[in-house]
C-alpha cells in the first residue's frame, strides 16, 4: 500500500475516533442542557421516533427508542467524522484543526437543521424553533467541530496533503 493510501486509511480511522469522541463531548452537552429545561425533547429522539414511525413502529418502547437515538446520533457523528477526517488530509492548505473543524460542524449544523431535519417534517427549521434549543444545538454542534477538528490535526502531519512522498522501500518489499 502507498502512503498516501496509508494517509488516507488513517485520515478514515483519524476522523472515525474524532467523529466519535465530538459527539460523545455534543451529548454530554446537549443532555446538560436538557436538564436545565433549554431542550424539550432531543433532537437525536425525534429523529429516532420519525424514524421508527417510517418503519410501521407509531408507539416504541421509550428505551427502545433511546438506544436507537444514541445509536443514530453516534452513527451520523462517527460518519461525518470520517468525512472530515479525509477532507482536511486533501486540504491543499492548512486550517488550524479547531477551526475548521468548528466550521465543518457549522455547515453540518445548517445542512442539517435548516435542510433535511425539517425537510422530513421532523423539526421545524432552526430559525423557526425555540431559541433556547437552537442555540444549545448550534453550541454543541461547535463542542463537535473543535473536538473532531483537534483531535484529526493531530494526528494528522503537517506536511502537504497532496505532495507525495517516495515509497518506503521497506514498505514496497513487504517488509
Amino acid at each position: 500500500m502507498g502512503r498516501a493510501m496509508q494517509r488516507d486509511v488513517q485520515a478514515i480511522l483519524d476522523g472515525a475516533l474524532g467523529g466519535a469522541i465530538g459527539t460523545a463531548g455534543m451529548s454530554a452537552l446537549m443532555l446538560a442542557a436538557g436538564k436545565a429545561g433549554l431542550m424539550g425533547e432531543q433532537p437525536p429522539d425525534k429523529i429516532a421516533g420519525a424514524a421508527l414511525d417510517a418503519l410501521g413502529i407509531h408507539e416504541p418502547d421509550k428505551r427502545a427508542q433511546a438506544v436507537m437515538a444514541s445509536l443514530l446520533h453516534f452513527g451520523f457523528g462517527t460518519g461525518s467524522g470520517i468525512l472530515f477526517g479525509v477532507l482536511h488530509r486533501r486540504l491543499p492548505f492548512r486550517v488550524p484543526g479547531a477551526l475548521h473543524g468548528m466550521l465543518f460542524a457549522c455547515v453540518l449544523w445548517a445542512a442539517s437543521y435548516q435542510g433535511w431535519i425539517p425537510g422530513l417534517n421532523i423539526m421545524p427549521p432552526a430559525s423557526e424553533d425555540r431559541p433556547d434549543r437552537r442555540r444549545v444545538i448550534l453550541l454543541a454542534h461547535l463542542v463537535y467541530g473543535a473536538i473532531l477538528g483537534t483531535i484529526v490535526a493531530r494526528r494528522q502531519p503537517t506536511a502537504d496533503p497532496l505532495a507525495e512522498e517516495e515509497e518506503d522501500p521497506a514498505l514496497a518489499a513487504g517488509y
